[in-house]
């Protein structure tokens, strides 16, 4: 039986790049990062140290060329926050493209994007 979600896979065109934004820009840390020496590398981040579920960066061309059938686009995600007004104003003094804080009957949520203009939501979670 499943009982949680572990990792979510996201296929990159630069994982140092991805790396940055998500650690220097969103305030995720670095978990993990292993490199099995014939390219292929692997970095896990995560919102905070001892996460139940997360992103582990991957490199698009190295994964499309060992797994040609494996769909590499960029999941739909929600991602919560406590404090979802500090956290926009934060996003757009880095930089971030954000779109508009808006409600929804589940509650206030906006999207943005990251350096490859992957799209990921956040909403107001108390």
């Amino acid at each position: 039986m499943i009982n949680q979600i572990g990792q979510i896979m996201l296929y990159m065109n630069d994982q140092e790049q991805a790396m940055r934004f998500w650690t220097e820009k969103v305030g995720f840390i670095v978990v993990s990062e292993e490199d099995n020496g014939q390219g292929l590398r692997w970095i896990e981040i995560a919102p905070q140290q001892g996460a139940q579920t997360s992103f582990v960066l991957h490199n698009k061309q190295f994964i499309a060329q060992m797994e040609p059938e494996l769909n590499l686009n960029t999941p739909s995600i929600m991602l919560y926050s406590d404090d979802l007004d500090s956290l926009y104003q934060a996003f757009k003094e880095k930089d971030i493209t954000v779109g508009d804080l808006v409600s929804m009957p589940s509650g206030r949520v906006f999207n943005f994007a990251d350096d490859e203009n992957n799209y990921f939501a956040v909403m107001e979670k108390k």
